[in-house]
């Protein structure tokens, strides 16, 4: 017998009938001797509607308590899936956050969670064997008293911190996709999906824009060395065997089990990006603080940084991106703070994407980039900016060719054949 946490996504569970799907999803697992958590998402296109209804009230709203409003999509999912359960004969009850408790900071709309007590729910699967049906995305601050949410993607997180509370095997995220794929498969047709990835693999291709998993979920399951097992919640409850070794999906497990991995794992791209260059500052001691302070006190994310000589040869210029969500708030920032930096002029662009090169194997092997480079200039793809860490590079390309770059690389590095 193992212990597993199902975590169902909003599509998983659009509607009674697709809840009905998810529930005979855990009934197979219970019926294999399993003990079972699950975490659920709102229903789809509902958080959307209760953050609209929010804004409607008041555009400039308390986020206390649209903590409380955007709560209750989970909260609605999660005692719709156990009466289900119940009427299936299995015993099931749902908890919501506070219930847990999930305890977490204060930050509403972007909590991050600082203890799980799952022993009430390891309890109950060792006393009644009843399935626990956990409201996600959401938590409880201990000192206010208040339910907070754990920002959009949030679901994610919650099922990997339960995992890791009630010493799960593994936590399995049932989606609308069987698993991680080399690439995007809708821009790429030749994209294979991967059988297993590193964690840091994995969290890499998430930050760089794959839409798969939440960047902390996956954090969480690093620090936990929790397995996380994505797969997809369409796929015939009844037509998947509990007890084989791996069904269809992605294990995201350390790398020391993954016999051999690729160079190149996968590629990642974002056309969420903006571009931002001060023009012609003093090259002197404090200009970057000057810069970035007042960027990071508006809680912007600054990604690219490329700084180099100005035309003049005697000041220098500073390039860096941002999410496109932030771009015209960065701008207002730099060009109130014009004075304190002292530059000569701003240039933006919005039409840019980012391209990402991922793969642990990259420790190993020299010009793994260099073939990039050389691969996009034979396709006149002009490069604005470029970024390298151990396991990844990116490159700040015109969006208009960011489709043709990710076929162009996904081929290079022969993941058309992985």
């Amino acid at each position: 017998m193992s212990r597993l946490v199902m975590k169902f996504g909003g599509t998983s569970v659009a509607n009674i009938e697709r809840i009905r799907n998810v529930a005979r999803h855990v009934k197979r697992e219970v019926d294999a001797g399993h003990e079972v958590a699950v975490v659920v998402s709102a229903m789809s296109g509902k958080t959307n509607e209760l953050v609209a209804w929010c804004t409607d009230a008041s555009p400039m709203h308390d986020a206390r308590e649209y903590d409380a409003v955007v709560a209750s999509g989970e909260q609605v999912t999660s005692g719709l899936l156990a009466i289900v359960l119940q009427g299936m004969g299995i015993q099931a009850r749902s908890w919501q956050g506070w219930q847990i408790p999930i305890k977490t900071s204060d930050a509403h709309a972007s909590a991050r969670i600082e203890n799980i007590d799952g022993s009430e729910i390891i309890k109950r699967f060792q006393e009644r064997k009843e399935v626990a049906v956990i409201a996600g995305f959401q938590g409880i601050n201990p000192e206010t008293g208040r339910i907070t949410t754990l920002g959009r993607g949030g679901s994610d997180t919650s099922a990997v911190a339960v995992a890791a509370a009630v010493k799960a095997d593994r936590c399995d995220i049932y989606t609308d996709v069987d698993g991680v794929y080399t690439t995007d498969p809708r821009i790429v047709p030749k994209a294979k999906r991967l059988d297993k990835i590193a964690f840091e693999d994995m969290l890499e291709l998430a930050s760089q824009g794959a839409k798969v998993l939440q960047v902390r979920s996956v954090e969480l399951g690093m620090v936990h060395n929790m397995p996380i097992f994505v797969r997809s919640s369409f796929d015939k409850p009844e037509d998947i065997d509990p007890h084989a070794n791996q069904p269809p999906g992605t294990l995201i497990c350390s790398e020391e089990e993954i016999m051999e991995s690729h160079v190149v794992t996968g590629i990642a791209f974002s056309k969420d990006e903006a571009q931002i260059s001060v023009r012609q500052i003093q090259d002197k001691p404090g200009v970057a603080a000057s810069i970035f302070g007042p960027l990071a006190e508006a809680n912007i994310n600054v990604d690219m940084i490329v700084q180099n000589v100005s035309e003049d040869g005697k000041t220098t210029d500073l390039t860096f991106t941002v999410p496109a969500a932030d771009y015209t708030r960065a701008k207002d920032t730099i060009t109130a703070a014009k004075a304190k930096i002292g530059y000569a002029r701003l240039d933006t662009a919005t039409d840019v994407a980012k391209i990402s090169v991922i793969g642990s194997g990259m420790r190993s092997h020299a010009g793994v980039a260099a073939q990039a480079f050389s691969a996009l200039a034979g396709r006149n793809i002009n490069i604005r900016a470029i970024t390298t860490s151990e396991i990844k590079f990116s490159v700040l390309i015109d969006t208009a060719y960011t489709e043709l770059a990710v076929r162009t690389l996904h081929t290079l590095y022969g993941l058309d054949q992985a």
